[in-house]
């Protein structure tokens, strides 16, 4: 089942790169009380993740916050090296976006976002979308057809909120 507006996400346990290596971060800790937009697509380093997706959200990260986003986190289903690299090569680190990896897809498949692409070489990855949630609450998301990347981005996610 696909995650909706008014549904709890799920807990996760996901990945990132701290000062001393990969650090785990509890996703229900880092929802507990805050309004926050998570945004998922396929891979790092993939041509409209990096040419389209990333750099809507690295644009619209103030307007973000001027709405009272406490955090912009991007969630993709590759490893946390890989993504740490791809935000600082993209400026998303630079903006303040958090980059987690759900290496072994499990926060994936609980939103019911999964997608494979075999022809291309993706297997088990995310499907492109956007949300806000408040304490752990979707109020807003939006989902893109897998290949398309436009009601997902960082400009159609704010218009919502």
């Amino acid at each position: 089942m696909t995650i909706n507006a008014g549904e709890r996400l799920p807990d996760a346990s996901l990945t990132t790169i701290g000062a001393d290596g990969p650090e785990p971060v509890r996703l229900h800790d880092r929802l507990a009380g805050r309004k926050i937009v998570l945004f998922a697509l396929p891979g790092a380093y993939t041509r409209g993740c990096t040419a389209t997706h990333m750099p809507s959200f690295v644009r619209s990260a103030d307007a973000f916050r001027e709405k009272g986003v406490d955090e912009i986190v991007c969630l993709a289903v590759n490893d946390p090296f890989v993504l740490n690299a791809w935000g600082h090569d993209t400026g998303a680190h630079d903006a303040g976006i958090t980059l987690l990896a759900d290496a072994e897809g499990s926060f994936t498949r609980a939103v019911g976002m999964e997608f494979s692409a075999p022809a291309i070489g993706l297997i088990g990855r995310s499907n492109r979308y956007a949300l806000v949630a408040e304490d752990g609450i979707v109020t807003s998301v939006m989902i893109d057809e897998p290949g398309a990347c436009s009601l997902s981005t960082g400009e159609s996610l704010l218009a919502t909120i």
